[in-house]
């Protein structure tokens, strides 16, 4: 018990220190004092840097916090109600129908607009599109889960869904203009610096009000740990809950897609970490914990991209592998390891 009191202060200081360092540390050198100065509200003395601070690494420090959350609860959700540990809204390719709203709207209408680069009104055309993707494939799915009773072949049903987005959009990109492949393939690269300082605020609220939805969830979840025979005699509506969880993670899924790009691996293996690290299966504990350690993984692959420290910055889904995968494959080869 003593362990598990002292993760949840820890993980809230290391939060913290790695926002801290996300908004002093980035691809331009900024002096400590500047950043500090900015911060408390004097003006810099160069007027690029005060962009740089408030415009962009602020933001960009919230968004990855956001989204990592996000993600985390996401794939947390999914992996009990599929009672599958590599479940996840990639997987299910709830995420991949967001990415065929984006392509539709960035390859067929935008030509080579850029998620950045949008005003509020094309930014809400990209997110309504990668909303109704998301939602479509959600639909499928829930028709498929009245059809298939069977967790794993429903998991299966979602891979097979995901292929055929993919193939979707490969066609689209095909037919569509060099700058709009670019931008595209650009967004796919995954970032979290696509969320403007005009658009935190909608960002942040939705994130927030997403992850509060999921709360109310923690008890009938943690009764379908035990089985769902149990869970339905102790009053459980497994169909309702099946409808509810993906409903919600359609939506979460659609927001980090529509405004960072289809982000791999942190909603698959944050949860895997939560439990490794609580080695419990009690919902009330794993789920604040796979929040704060979604916001702690991606605010470290936030850090990772502008390491180089040469005025580039790497792709996301370029880092996100290199800590995702380990854990993957940890959990996956541990005979004992069960939903």
């Amino acid at each position: 018990m003593t362990h598990k009191v002292i993760i949840f202060p820890t993980l809230c200081v290391v939060v913290l220190a790695l926002f801290l360092l996300n908004i002093f540390y980035g691809a331009v050198r900024i002096p400590v004092s500047e950043v500090l100065g900015i911060l408390s509200g004097n003006e810099a003395s160069n007027v690029s840097w005060q962009y740089i601070v408030m415009g962009y690494r602020l933001p960009q420090a919230l968004t990855a916090l956001l989204t990592g959350s996000v993600l985390s609860v996401c794939g947390l959700m999914l992996q009990v109600i599929f009672r599958n540990p590599l479940a996840d809204s990639s997987i299910l390719g709830i995420s991949s129908g967001a990415g065929l709203g984006v392509a539709c709207v960035m390859l067929m209408f935008g030509g080579g607009l850029y998620i950045g680069t949008l005003s509020v009104a094309g930014f809400a055309a990209v997110f309504a599109a990668a909303l109704l993707g998301a939602l479509a494939v959600t639909f499928v799915m829930l028709f498929l889960s009245s059809l298939i009773r069977n967790n794993a072949l429903l998991l299966i049903a979602g891979v097979m869904l995901g292929y055929i987005t993919s193939s979707v959009v490969m066609l689209l990109n095909f037919f569509a203009s060099a700058d709009g492949v670019r931008a595209y393939v650009q967004w796919g690269m995954g970032n979290f610096s696509g969320v403007s300082e005009a658009m935190l605020p909608f960002y942040a609220i939705l994130s927030i009000v997403c992850i509060a939805a999921s709360s109310p969830l923690v008890k009938p979840l943690n009764i379908m740990m035990i089985g769902s025979r149990y869970a339905e005699n102790l009053g459980v509506n497994i169909k309702r809950l099946r409808t509810i969880i993906l409903l919600l993670t359609g939506v979460m899924a659609a927001l980090s897609t529509a405004f960072c790009g289809p982000i791999a691996f942190i909603g698959l293996a944050v949860p895997h970490l939560s439990r490794l690290l609580l080695r419990t299966d009690d919902f009330r504990l794993i789920m604040p914990t796979t929040i704060l350690l979604g916001a702690i993984v991606a605010l470290i692959c936030n850090f990772i991209c502008v390491l180089p420290s040469n005025g580039c910055v790497l792709p996301l889904n370029a880092v996100t592998p290199f800590l995702g995968v380990p854990i993957i494959l940890y959990v996956i080869s541990r005979k004992s390891y069960s939903l």
